[in-house]
């Protein structure tokens, strides 16, 4: 038996549920081909950040303003943005040398809190050639006069600019630390985003005791950190008009089909591509494909949301009675020092 692998996702026909998620591999054109190569069904380019943005709307400013009072001539120099190599205009030329050097869907990124000048870019990203737009929501509200109702309504801002500025489908990808999921996922899906990708991972920072600074420090997923983005994908299953993918703690086979029993359409890899290659695609694929014929599932489709909370004969099972039952789970290890 060979079980039917193809997923739908943001209105994408892909061969299967695995996706290259955004991550170093998508800097440059061979790192495009090697993905695609490796047999992922579509790839999420880095984030292209709000940052970087507003800091090329500056040095525009300032390259067209700097010496035209001088010569009246000088106004026949006025420089073109990518002479300067900024960093939008950058990851354009990546994109769409990115779409002429793969066959499969690419999906472009972009990274901040608000409108900004996401409606403008949002549109080129389009134009490049991108196959659908990832909005990723990357903010840590410090500020503790910012209620979780602005916060929202500046997320929701955002998705409604850049949905309206596409005809591209436009996904979202959350941060967990909100303060009821599952509306906003609701609230989300209404703004305009097509698909929710569970969860944005925060990087935290270190603190370097000799040099006394605060410090990066990239530390890479774990198949245990599934659970959080699957317990949310089977709570929202069928409930959210969004497709749904998971973006953290996905490894191995068994990673990638949970995801799809909870409902999930995708699931997305990043950390398991850093720490092994694209070579651990074709032994993921592998190991869903035995364990799908084994079990005599027809398709990624027919088990799709199988064991979602919808659809869960015991749905406590993604609620509150879990967390009794979890800690009540626990056992000692046997003292194996103390044996006869």
């Amino acid at each position: 038996m060979n079980p039917n692998l193809e997923s739908d996702y943001l209105g994408l026909r892909l061969a299967h549920p695995v996706v290259a998620s955004a991550g170093p591999w998508t800097r440059d054109r061979e790192g495009f081909r090697r993905l695609a190569d490796a047999g992922v069904s579509a790839i999420v380019m880095h984030s292209l950040f709000e940052e970087e943005i507003v800091q090329a709307g500056r040095l525009t400013d300032h390259y067209l303003e700097y010496g035209a009072d001088s010569f009246g001539e000088s106004l026949s120099y006025l420089p073109e943005l990518e002479d300067y190599g900024t960093g939008p205009e950058r990851y354009l030329r990546l994109l769409a040398d990115a779409k002429s050097a793969v066959s499969i869907p690419v999906i472009g990124s972009l990274n901040g809190t608000t409108a900004g000048g996401w409606r403008r870019f949002a549109r080129r990203i389009e134009e490049a050639g991108a196959d659908a737009l990832e909005l990723n929501l990357y903010h840590v509200p410090t500020d503790p006069s910012t209620s979780g109702a602005e916060l929202e309504e500046r997320y929701l801002d955002a998705v409604r600019t850049v949905a309206d500025s596409v005809s591209i489908p436009l996904a979202v990808k959350l941060s967990p630390f909100l303060t009821a999921p599952a509306h906003m996922a609701g609230r989300l899906a209404e703004a305009g985003a097509a698909g929710l990708v569970l969860f944005n991972r925060f990087y935290q920072p270190d603190i370097d005791l000799d040099a006394l600074s605060v410090v990066p420090k990239l530390v890479l997923s774990r198949s245990e950190e599934l659970r959080l983005p699957l317990r949310w994908t089977a709570i929202l299953s069928g409930r959210v008009g969004a497709d749904l993918a998971i973006s953290s703690g996905v490894h191995a086979a068994d990673d990638v089909l949970k995801g799809v029993l909870a409902g999930a359409s995708v699931t997305m890899i990043t950390s398991e591509l850093l720490r092994s290659g694209p070579g651990c695609i074709a032994p993921m694929l592998d190991g869903v494909r035995h364990w799908m014929s084994e079990r005599e599932y027809e398709s990624v489709a027919q088990m799709r949301g199988s064991l979602s909370h919808r659809h869960n004969e015991s749905p406590e099972a993604f609620e509150r009675a879990n967390y009794l039952a979890t800690l009540h789970s626990w056992r000692p290890e046997p003292d194996l020092g103390h044996l006869p």
